[in-house]
């Protein structure tokens, strides 16, 4: 049951709709869709001189520089609405996802210890995988990833010692385009592991798995209302979704935590259609860069302190004979 800490819409029949006249509705109802598919088209059919991860890395900062814009001409939320703090504090994430990140992940990332238990094992790829169609291909890497993102997303609202790594990403207090880069490194590589590397895929089938997360798992941080369509929302996570994930409210934050198909939530009862305004924790204290970085590390050791402090139990005093 949703608590009544702040207030959530649930049920998509009461979240409000574009306003504005047929050309614009259109645009907001169909511009979703038309992105994924013309991306889908793209890498299906680029050639191999241009279907490369550079490619890839250009089309997504394009794509962000558009979302951006769009977040700008019409903001959801006037109070989501990105000032040159915000933007700022946004860039510090993303810079460090680029480069930190990607280092450490290049040494004990999923790929490195996927390949060490092979070693240890002797196991072969899945191999039969690459037999597969292209576009089938594409799909059971982006739905395998979110399957186990839904996992580790799920235990860390449920584990103390994952949610010690997580909460600093609750404290985001508005969505917009570049928010799903905010929070602790702990928690940023932990939600980045995969088991991908288990099976043999070909490089356009990463690509196509890629645009899937772009052209859905982007929308999630995004501060721009669209007419969903109904399939949409019945089969991706929105930013309706994450809003009410991070919301105020503590029960309905404990929800929706795929990244890209929502409809993993659905399998599991944690799926609630819905909208809120109100985010973050503490009535929306915004967290420090600084206290992003150590929130963990300085939150375990306040716990574990009190816990040495509590005082032992005594066995009630026998009764002389």
């Amino acid at each position: 049951m949703i608590g009544t800490q702040a207030p959530v819409t649930v049920g998509w029949e009461n979240i409000p709709k574009v306003e504005g006249g047929p050309v614009k509705q259109f645009i907001f109802t169909w511009f979703q869709p038309t992105v994924l598919f013309a991306l889908i088209a793209f890498w299906y059919y680029a050639p191999n001189s241009v279907a490369k991860a550079s490619t890839a890395i250009g089309i997504g900062i394009a794509f962000k520089i558009l979302l951006l814009g769009l977040e700008w001409m019409t903001p959801r939320h006037e109070s989501w609405r990105l000032t040159w703090k915000e933007l700022v504090t946004d860039l510090f994430y993303v810079g460090l996802g680029y480069t930190l990140l990607r280092m450490v992940d290049s040494y004990i990332g999923d790929g490195v210890m996927i390949e060490a238990v092979q070693n240890a094992f002797t196991w072969d790829k899945l191999a039969w995988f690459i037999g597969l169609p292209l576009l089938v291909q594409a799909f059971l890497i982006s739905f395998i990833f979110d399957f186990g993102q839904y996992w580790m997303h799920r235990g860390m609202h449920n584990w103390y010692p994952l949610w010690l790594t997580h909460a600093p990403h609750h404290y985001i207090t508005q969505l917009n385009i570049n928010k799903g880069a905010v929070g602790n490194p702990v928690e940023l590589f932990l939600i980045g592991l995969g088991v991908g590397g288990f099976f043999d895929f070909m490089p356009r089938a990463a690509l196509l798995a890629g645009t899937l997360g772009l052209a859905v798992g982007t929308y999630q941080h995004i501060n721009v209302r669209f007419n969903t369509p109904r399939w949409w929302r019945f089969l991706f996570n929105t930013t309706e979704h994450h809003s009410v994930h991070h919301s105020q409210d503590f029960e309905a934050s404990r929800s929706n935590y795929s990244t890209t198909w929502i409809i993993i939530d659905r399998m599991f009862g944690t799926c609630v259609d819905g909208e809120a305004e109100l985010l973050g924790m503490e009535g929306g204290r915004r967290m420090s860069i600084g206290e992003t970085m150590i929130y963990p590390f300085s939150e375990g050791w306040k716990t574990l302190k009190e816990r040495f402090r509590q005082p032992v139990a005594m066995p009630d005093a026998v009764p002389a004979e």
